[in-house]
């Protein structure tokens, strides 16, 4: 195989029984697997397969929704009414670019997170890393809000006191749950103001 083949995305065709087909492995895929193709970093295309237009936008704009019919919100409600407000706007060809921006640093930071608490389940609870990473990222978040207009009365929105300090005896996984709870509530605040 060559190397432009292996790093080639994996094509999958669409029929109109709204079947869809995984042409490198030869079987017929759910969206459900191709959700989880995405979380394991599997590129691929979606095709018609009649008129052989380009439908992976259409697709993950659908394992998005059905991602959030399922009650797996991740999206805010006012958030989305943004989103819906800048098409046809002045900033709508910017939107994207700037979105895959943010959830890049958002990713990253993400990364180093993860990489701190491989390093903290050496070391004591409450040695901070948690705390450092959920506000920078919040931190991040809210200047990416600021960027814009509309969502800079969202950064207006003041931050959730700091947690308590994490007992001694207690599970570092239990405080990172308790704060990411603490992220949701504030994400939840945000997005009906």
């Amino acid at each position: 195989m060559s190397s432009e083949t292996a790093n080639a995305p994996v094509v999958i065709k669409k029929y109109a029984n709204r079947r869809l087909y995984n042409t490198a492995s030869s079987v017929y895929v759910t969206l459900d697997d191709l959700a989880r193709m995405v979380r394991e970093n599997v590129d691929f295309v979606v095709y018609d397969a009649k008129t052989n237009e380009d439908l992976t936008r259409q697709i993950l704009t659908q394992i998005i929704f059905e991602e959030e019919s399922r009650g797996e919100a991740l999206l805010p409600v006012q958030f989305l009414r943004q989103l819906i407000g800048f098409y046809g706007g002045p900033v709508q060809s910017m939107v994207p670019s700037y979105l895959e921006m943010s959830l890049d640093a958002f990713a990253r930071q993400q990364e180093q997170m993860r990489g701190q608490l491989q390093k903290a389940f050496g070391a004591t609870p409450g040695a901070g890393l948690i705390d450092e990473a959920v506000k920078r990222n919040v931190a991040l978040f809210n200047e990416a809000m600021k960027a814009w207009p509309g969502f800079g009365a969202m950064a207006a929105v003041k931050p959730a006191p700091p947690p308590p300090e994490p007992r001694p005896d207690e599970d570092p996984l239990a405080e990172m749950r308790r704060q990411m709870d603490q992220m949701r509530d504030q994400l939840d605040k945000l997005s009906r103001s």
